[in-house]
């Protein structure tokens, strides 16, 4: 009668714990953001556990049941495609259900990609805020005024196909000299760190194609 939040590896698969292999294993169900994107790190594993799929686009049509489940006996654990659930992936409302049922919710520590990227950025990292992705359209611009006078390091999440105009975002309403960090594929055989201004950021990445998921690291102080 309880719910694991249990992260799974960013890219290196080493980086699964032994912690998580055993709650995947002994748990009645396994819920999954991509049962294919799982299954090939259960088949890894040896994990046999059933899955269900369990995403943001179906989330609020089978949380109440999930809990129901969980309430009747069966316990479950939550796993997204790569890091920890809840950290710009499913997780938040499932674990308010279960907490609004009385139910027990444990979160496992793990792989989560913002918090390498921010301690090998060279930026101040004793506080810190956590802004994932930005506002696609609405409510984009007025996100970006809100932060402009953030004392602490900002970090961020972006795909490759948005990182040119997120970092002209950035010179536009923060400055030309505002000191990033750009971090990519992070535990994977390609991992990159890039550190300079904004302005160097753009020119070297105007020549260097994206590729590949990104943290963003950015000082205004």
């Amino acid at each position: 009668m309880k719910l694991y939040l249990v992260p799974t590896p960013i890219g290196n698969l080493a980086d699964m714990t032994y912690r998580a292999v055993n709650i995947l294993n002994e748990v009645d169900l396994i819920l999954a953001e991509d049962t294919r994107t799982s299954g090939k790190l259960l088949q890894h594993y040896e994990i046999k556990t059933p899955m269900l799929s369990y995403h943001m686009h179906n989330e609020h049509k089978i949380v109440d049941h999930v809990v129901n489940r969980i309430k009747a006996g069966e316990t479950m654990a939550l796993i997204t495609d790569a890091g920890s659930p809840g950290i710009s992936d499913p997780g938040f409302l499932i674990t308010r259900k279960m907490i609004e049922n009385g139910l027990e919710v444990i979160a496992l520590p793990g792989a989560t990609a913002f918090v390498p990227a921010l301690v090998v950025s060279g930026l101040p990292c004793d506080k810190f805020v956590f802004e994932g992705f930005l506002p696609v359209k609405k409510g984009r611009q007025k996100r970006l005024e809100f932060l402009k006078d953030e004392k602490r390091t900002i970090v961020f999440y972006e795909s490759p196909h948005k990182l040119l105009k997120t970092l002209g975002d950035f010179k536009n309403h923060y400055g030309a000299d505002c000191q990033i960090s750009i971090s990519r594929e992070i535990t994977k055989m390609f991992e990159e760190h890039y550190r300079g201004t904004v302005e160097d950021a753009i020119t070297f990445f105007e020549v260097k194609k994206p590729k590949g998921e990104f943290v963003v690291s950015l000082s205004l102080q």
